[in-house]
C-alpha cells in the first residue's frame, strides 16, 4: 500500500515538472548541446549538411586570434569597473533605506525607477549626457575644466562612461535583493549587541554582513556573470569604439556570427564564455563562502 502512494506521488510529482522539463530541453538544454556541436564544424547556416568537421580547430584559431583577447579584455575591464559599485553602492542604499528615515516609499521608487527603463532607451539616454558636444555632463565640466573629456569617443573613458550608465540602470535589482536580506535580520541581535556595548562598526561587522551572507553571495556571483554578458550598452553607446576600446566579447560574438557568418567560430566563443562564467562563479562562491 505504501509503496503504490509513493509510485502515486512520484507521478505526479513527474508530470508536475514535465512542463519546466520540456521547456528546460527545448530551451536551454538542447541548444547547449548543439551549440558545441557546431562549434566543432565550420558551420555553413545556409546548408549545414555541408559543414565540414574541424575538431577543435575553431578553438585553437580562438587562442590565437588577438582580437578575441583584446574583447575579452575590455570585457573584464567592464567587470573590474562596473562589480564593485554595483554591490557596494547597492548595500550601502540598502542600508540607508533600511533606516527610520522619513520618506523610505519616495526613496525605494527613485532607486528602483530606473531598472523599468530598457537597455536601449538608458542607452539613448546616456549618449545624450555623454554627447562631445553639447552634452549635459560634458558642459557642467566645463565650467571646471578647460578642456572636459569626450567621453564616448575617447579610448580612456569610453568603457568607463558605460559602466556609469551601467551602474545607474542595475543598481536597482541589487538594491532591492539586498534590502529584503536586511530586513530578515532580528532586531534582537542589535538590541543584544547594543547592550553589550557594541559599536556601530562592530555590529556592522558581526551581526549585519553575516547575516546577509548568502543574499550577498547571490548578489555578487550574478553581478559577475550579468557584467561579462554586457552587450546592449556598448553595442548602443559606441558601437564597440573607440578603436575596439569597448568591443566586448559577446559583442564579438555577435560580430563573428552574424556579420562574419562564421557561426561554428562564434559558437566556440560562446562556449569559452560559458566556461569562464563557470569558473568566475564557482571561484566567487568559494571564496565568499569559506568561512562556513
Amino acid at each position: 500500500m505504501v509503496d503504490e502512494y509513493d509510485r502515486r506521488e512520484s507521478a505526479e510529482g513527474i508530470l508536475l515538472a514535465l512542463p519546466y522539463l520540456l521547456a528546460f530541453v527545448g530551451f536551454m538544454l538542447f541548444p547547449l548541446l548543439y551549440g558545441l556541436y557546431m562549434s566543432l564544424y565550420d558551420w555553413d547556416a545556409l546548408s549545414p549538411e555541408q559543414s565540414e568537421f574541424i575538431g577543435l580547430g575553431n578553438y585553437q584559431a580562438l587562442m590565437n586570434d588577438p582580437r578575441f583577447w583584446e574583447a575579452l579584455w575590455n570585457t573584464i575591464w567592464f567587470v573590474i569597473l562596473s562589480v564593485p559599485p554595483l554591490v557596494v553602492f547597492a548595500l550601502l542604499l540598502a542600508l540607508g533605506v533600511n533606516r527610520n528615515v522619513k520618506g523610505q516609499t519616495v526613496l525605494r521608487t527613485i532607486f528602483f525607477s530606473p531598472y523599468i527603463l530598457t537597455v536601449s532607451v538608458v542607452a539613448l539616454i546616456w549618449v545624450e549626457l555623454f554627447a562631445g558636444e553639447g552634452g549635459l555632463i560634458r558642459h557642467w565640466l566645463a565650467f571646471v575644466m578647460e578642456d572636459p573629456p569626450r567621453f564616448l569617443i575617447d579610448q580612456t573613458w569610453a568603457m568607463a562612461s558605460i559602466a556609469i550608465a551601467t551602474v545607474w540602470w542595475s543598481i536597482a535589482f541589487n538594491f532591492i535583493i539586498l534590502l529584503a536580506a536586511r530586513q530578515n535580520v532580528s532586531d534582537r541581535l542589535y538590541e543584544a549587541a547594543k547592550l553589550d556595548g557594541a559599536s556601530s562598526y562592530r555590529m556592522m561587522r558581526d551581526i549585519t554582513i553575516p547575516q546577509m551572507r548568502n543574499p550577498l553571495i547571490f548578489v555578487v556571483i550574478i553581478t559577475f556573470v550579468g557584467s561579462f554578458q554586457v552587450f546592449g550598452q556598448p553595442y548602443i553607446m559606441t558601437d564597440g569604439g573607440p578603436r575596439f576600446a569597448t568591443h566586448t566579447i559577446v559583442m564579438y560574438l555577435y560580430t563573428t556570427g552574424f556579420a562574419g557568418r562564421e557561426f561554428g567560430y562564434a559558437a566556440a566563443v560562446g562556449y569559452v564564455l560559458f566556461l569562464i562564467l563557470i569558473t568566475v562563479s564557482v571561484i566567487n562562491y568559494y571564496v565568499l563562502s569559506e568561512n562556513e
